[in-house]
């Protein structure tokens, strides 16, 4: 699954000892996330195969997503998967058409292990490259309460006992503290999903572990975009400044600077429109000068 042009997208990094390239793609989007109408079928299976064509070979997704709908898509697109496709679920939450965003939690043990076996029959495989495991002690999305509320061992018990079944490869982390990163450490951990951009660096201390211990790093809301509240990096006036002195639009400019901040970063933007798939893998082309890059690097949230 090389780019047309023989370059991966925004060169290589590393997940689960495998190689990837930087800019992968997320499939969220495809299944109408909180209740929106999700694109066309064939849309959804034409920006899949595109970003294929277009050397990605590292796509995010859930079961959750859409019930099955995202997997569903990206079996019907990509099966049988290319040798160098890794796929990345997650778990943690279920489908419900009643609840906040469409989810609610699904974090005890057994319902994690249903998750998994969920995402191996929508996507039609016997082995996940890597899941995720999202923890709702916080914000953003849904927040675990009552029985859901689960102590992190026994979660990790569960996906270490699934990965030895090998229905698993790596175990991920998704919106976790920088103290529950450094408890889940010796149990093995192949990535962390945190919400993380140019104007929110929140996540730096996390962000330095993973890079210490070879962790790849996955940020969600890279451009501060999804829910209400968060500065919006393509807003943001010394972005749009960059982005015009770079050549490239806003997003392109703060997605840049995410390949650029750290080697262990890993993108997976996501959208329903080849266009706008086109545009994101663009973002291999933009090269940040040193003035452009310092400049940016003082930046903080606005608002």
């Amino acid at each position: 699954m090389n780019a047309s042009n023989g370059n991966p997208p925004g060169g290589m990094g590393v997940l689960t000892g495998r190689p990837v390239a930087r800019l992968g793609y997320g499939a969220m989007q495809l299944s109408g996330p909180g209740g929106l109408t999700p694109p066309p079928r064939q849309t959804a299976i034409s920006v899949l195969r595109r970003a294929a064509e277009l050397g990605v070979n590292h796509i995010d997704t859930a079961h959750f997503y859409g019930d099955g709908l995202a997997n569903e898509l990206i079996r019907a697109a990509l099966s049988p998967y290319a040798d160098g496709l890794v796929l990345v679920s997650k778990v943690g939450a279920e489908e419900d058409a009643q609840g906040r965003l469409h989810l609610r939690p699904a974090q005890r043990p057994e319902q994690l292990r249903a998750g998994v076996e969920a995402n191996l029959r929508s996507l039609g495989v016997d082995h996940v490259d890597v899941v995720n495991l999202r923890r709702l002690d916080g914000p953003p999305g849904i927040q675990a309460e009552g029985d859901q509320i689960v102590d992190l061992d026994s979660q990790l018990a569960e996906m270490a006992a699934l990965r030895d079944e090998g229905k698993i490869g790596g175990i991920g982390l998704s919106n976790v503290s920088l103290e529950q990163l450094r408890h889940a450490l010796p149990m093995g951990v192949a990535c962390v999903q945190n919400a993380f951009s140019l104007l929110d660096r929140s996540g730096e201390g996390l962000l330095a572990l993973c890079a210490e211990h070879d962790i790849a790093w996955v940020p969600f809301f890279p451009l501060g975009s999804g829910f209400p509240g968060r500065a919006k990096v393509g807003e943001h006036p010394a972005v749009v400044a960059a982005a015009a002195s770079l050549g490239c639009t806003p997003a392109q400019a703060g997605l840049a600077w995410l390949l650029h901040h750290d080697p262990h970063i890993l993108l997976i933007p996501g959208t329903a429109s080849v266009a706008h798939l086109e545009e994101n893998m663009a973002v291999a082309r933009v090269r940040l000068d040193a003035a452009t890059a310092a400049t940016l690097d003082t930046l903080t949230a606005v608002g």
